[in-house]
């Protein structure tokens, strides 16, 4: 039995117009099959979408095969205008008509059950007469309904569709299910409460509901982080040896066995980011992003954290140098704010080679022999590396439909940028956080210091 309180719409339209697509991103699934192969989608699948205080249902069908023949035979029925409803539904319910049209037959039944139409089109194809039958098809059921234009390749042929659909409903609206932000689909979840105004509050609360929703992903994107970020400044490896020989001995294990446990933490953030924002889909190898895929490749450290500049400007705010050396080093020259005592060391390529990157140290046990340690990094820029590597992969996440399954696109300078435009209270904040957690010295309220990134 139909729940005729619950919100439904009938996703319909041509083959490969977008409505997969459509459904996936509305819905904020990335479960959906989506392909361009024609009759990928062969039954009337319904997607439930829940929050706190309702639902809605989008039901994805397969395409319109054969709507002239369709058309053809309703018209056969000789019946007038209030009876064409009940001929969509004799349709529907003849078994000859199941195998002849089985494809007319599943997309039109939840309409008949009571679903509002979403109907699909192509804004880069031509507008055509054969879409008519379609539309005349769907205008007989006497459902709600609204047009989307869908632009896959371009733009070229809106107009024409416009003129043409606002001939059969009375909404038309353009819609990019690849790039439409948050917003636009909140606002077009918002037109779907005009369709039907039983629907309306539960509608209202729904959006309310995503927009609420929302705020707490950008909220929990900055927890993640903030674990994040403490735990790989402060992580070290060690392992008990018996004089300073074994030490030398082990030290490329426990560099390997560090290297192991940082990528690996990171990776868990960004799965814990993903599942955030309930993308399951996305491979989230780093080999296989438009990300450099080592955290512990140091010749990237300048497009992932802080520049020279900023390093050094990082350094005044926090009293770790004085404005002379600063000067000396914006002058051209190249040196760089040392991660031992303050000072200034020559900046060059073996400061960040691998063996500069971590040292190991050996403490003596009370009870004989050594601990040898490895970690934690106390590179001045680590901190902002870890911050723009995760504040990236969020800017992408957080704004990635759910049918768009292409590769993310790379930009690390977003991350200077975006310090750079911070208020200078909210700059010394966060470059005071990043001094000590280089330190290993804790942080009071590190998600709010960081907080202002996610702006």
């Amino acid at each position: 039995m139909t729940d005729h309180s619950l919100p439904q719409f009938a996703v319909v339209g041509h083959p490969n117009k977008g409505k997969s697509s459509i459904v996936s991103t509305l819905s904020h699934n990335d479960d959906v099959v989506i392909s361009s192969q024609s009759g990928t989608t062969q039954t009337a699948d319904p997607i439930t979408v829940e929050t706190l205080h309702g639902r809605y249902q989008l039901i994805d069908t397969p395409g319109f095969q054969r709507p002239i023949k369709v058309l053809k035979w309703l018209n056969e029925q000789q019946v007038n205008a209030h009876e064409r409803a009940a001929a969509v539904a004799k349709f529907v319910d003849d078994p000859v008509c199941q195998q002849q049209f089985p494809d007319e037959v599943a997309l039109l039944k939840p309409i008949i059950n009571g679903a509002a139409i979403l109907y699909v089109v192509d804004g880069s194809r031509p507008y055509g007469a054969e879409y008519d039958a379609e539309m005349e098809i769907l205008r007989w059921t006497g459902q709600p309904s609204m047009a989307l234009i869908n632009p896959i390749e371009n733009t070229d042929h809106i107009t024409e569709w416009q003129n043409a659909l606002a001939q059969y409903f009375k909404s038309v609206r353009v819609f990019n299910p690849m790039k439409a932000d948050f917003d636009k689909q909140v606002e077009l979840l918002k037109t779907f409460a005009h369709l039907n105004p039983d629907w309306a509050n539960t509608l209202t609360a729904i959006t309310d509901d995503l927009v609420h929703k929302r705020d707490e992903q950008r909220d929990t994107s900055i927890k993640i982080l903030a674990r994040l970020v403490d735990d790989l400044c402060h992580y070290q490896q060690s392992q008990k040896v018996l004089n300073k020989a074994q030490a030398k001995q082990v030290q490329p294990v426990l560099e390997k066995r560090y290297q192991h446990w940082m990528k690996q933490r990171e990776q868990t953030a960004i799965k814990e980011l993903l599942a955030n924002y309930a993308h399951f889909q996305v491979d989230i190898d780093l080999d296989h992003l438009d990300l450099p895929p080592d955290l512990f490749d140091c010749s990237e450290w300048f497009a992932w954290g802080l520049n020279k500049q900023q390093l050094m400007y990082a350094a005044t705010m926090t009293g770790a140098v004085g404005g002379a050396a600063v000067d000396f080093a914006l002058a051209g020259h190249s040196f760089m704010l040392g991660a031992i005592g303050g000072g200034l060391v020559g900046f060059g390529s073996a400061w960040f080679g691998a063996d500069k990157l971590v040292d190991i140290s050996l403490k003596g046990l009370p009870l004989g022999g050594y601990q040898a340690c490895i970690g934690p990094i106390k590179n001045r820029n680590f901190p902002y590396v870890i911050l723009g590597r995760f504040i990236f992969l969020y800017q992408q996440i957080s704004q990635l439909n759910h049918a768009n399954r292409t590769a993310l696109q790379f930009n690390a300078t977003d991350f200077q940028d975006r310090v750079a435009t911070l208020e200078k209270s909210s700059q010394k904040e966060l470059h005071t956080a990043c001094e000590r957690l280089v330190k290993q010295k804790p942080v009071d309220d590190l998600e709010s210091v960081i907080a202002f990134l996610f702006d």
